[in-house]
């Protein structure tokens, strides 16, 4: 090539211009592929069995987290983490919910009940919790909170009116011990039904 310029600087030229050009392409796509920045921490008001607190939470926190990590009340277990096992079953308005999926933001101001209020102000048990403990309704008792409340939940919401009814309102708690048979007399027994196989 004329003027001192080999074919060789030519082609290390270009080489070096289209990687700069692959690379900021790359650069920009990644910054367009940011989510945009979630807003600082914020307060919060929970009113956990009856109390209030007042946290400042990033508005990511589930109320799962916000109850274990924040509050140290860890009665409410982390199982799956992904709303399939039921472990982290509270109740909000008196009715049941996923803490793990439910956001620490979405409970504000609302009463939230776990597992260390359900017991009475003289500190009697709840009729359930005493039927887990009369039925054998469970084994390791990881998942024993939230099937307590969901099984609290499944009565008031009118789902026990036979055995086969609170199996099916009470299959989406996992009991990985398979203490089902015990779950399923103390829940009969609270609900006034006939134990479980005395029906005829």
């Amino acid at each position: 090539m004329s003027d001192g310029v080999s074919r060789r600087t030519v082609l290390k030229t270009g080489a070096a211009a289209t990687a700069a050009g692959s690379i900021g392409l790359h650069i920009s796509a990644a910054r367009t592929a940011t989510p945009p920045a979630m807003d600082g921490a914020g307060p919060v008001v929970l009113r956990i069995n009856g109390e209030r607190y007042q946290l400042d939470l990033d508005p990511r926190t589930s109320l799962l987290d916000a109850l274990r990590e924040h509050l140290d009340l860890t009665g409410t277990k982390k199982g799956c983490d992904h709303g399939q096992c039921g472990a982290c079953t509270v109740l909000i308005d008196g009715r049941r919910v996923l803490a793990c999926l439910t956001l620490a933001v979405q409970a504000d101001g609302r009463p939230v009940t776990t597992i260390e209020g359900l017991r009475g102000p003289d500190g009697r048990l709840h009729p359930m919790q005493q039927a887990f403990i009369d039925h054998d309704a469970l084994q390791c008792g990881y998942c024993t909170p939230g099937q307590i409340l969901s099984a609290v939940a499944c009565l008031s919401e009118g789902h026990a009116g036979s055995v086969d009814e609170i199996r099916e309102y009470m299959s989406g708690n996992l009991c990985r011990c398979a203490a089902y048979d015990g779950i399923t007399a103390a829940i009969a027994a609270v609900a006034g039904l006939p134990a479980p196989g005395s029906e005829a």
